[in-house]
C-alpha cells in the first residue's frame, strides 16, 4: 500500500494499519469521476473495504450518471474524511472495474448495508439487495494507486 503524506506540516503521518482502520469506517466516500463534457462530478457512496485484497467496493444503479461517466472514463478520485476535529482523512486516485455479475455483486451489497444499517433486515436494505440480485445495479471495484492520508491528532 502506497501512502502519501498529505500534511506534511501538520498533525501525524497515518500509518498502513491506520489507513486501513480508517476505510473500514462508516463515513462516506466521495467519488470523483468526469462528465461528457470534461467536467468533474463528485457523488458521496456508501461503500465496502476489503482489506486483504485492497479493494474499495460501492453499488450504484445501471442508469446512474457516475456508472455512465466511469464507463467512459474509468480512472477515478476518491476522499474519505471526518468532519470534526481532530481531522483525518484518506484519499486517493483508482482505476475502476465494473461488476454486472448479480451471483457476486448480492453478497457485497449485503455487507454495504449490514457496515451502514446494522444488517439487511433494514427497508433500504432489502430494497438495495434485491436491485443487486435482480441486475438493476452493478458493482463497482476500485484499486486504488496509493492514498494520500492525513490525521491532524498530534503526532
Amino acid at each position: 500500500m502506497k501512502i502519501l503524506r498529505g500534511m506534511p506540516d501538520m498533525g501525524r503521518a497515518m500509518t498502513e494499519d491506520d489507513v486501513n482502520r480508517f476505510l473500514e469506517s462508516k463515513l462516506n466516500l466521495q467519488i470523483a469521476t468526469i462528465d461528457e463534457k470534461g467536467d468533474p462530478v463528485i457523488q458521496p457512496v456508501w461503500f465496502l473495504y476489503d482489506k486483504t485484497a485492497q479493494k474499495i467496493y460501492f453499488d450504484t444503479g445501471r442508469e446512474a450518471k457516475k456508472l455512465a461517466n466511469i464507463r467512459r472514463k474509468p480512472r477515478v478520485y476518491f476522499s474519505i474524511d471526518t468532519e470534526e476535529y481532530p481531522y483525518k482523512c484518506v484519499k486517493g486516485k483508482a482505476d475502476t472495474t465494473i461488476s454486472e455479475n448479480p451471483a457476486k455483486n448480492a453478497p457485497i451489497v449485503e455487507k454495504i448495508c449490514t457496515k451502514y444499517l446494522g444488517s439487511t433486515d433494514h427497508p433500504l436494505a432489502k430494497s438495495l439487495v434485491d436491485m443487486a440480485k435482480n441486475g438493476v445495479s452493478v458493482v463497482l471495484e476500485l484499486t486504488p494507486k496509493y492514498y494520500t492520508a492525513w490525521d491532524f491528532a498530534e503526532g
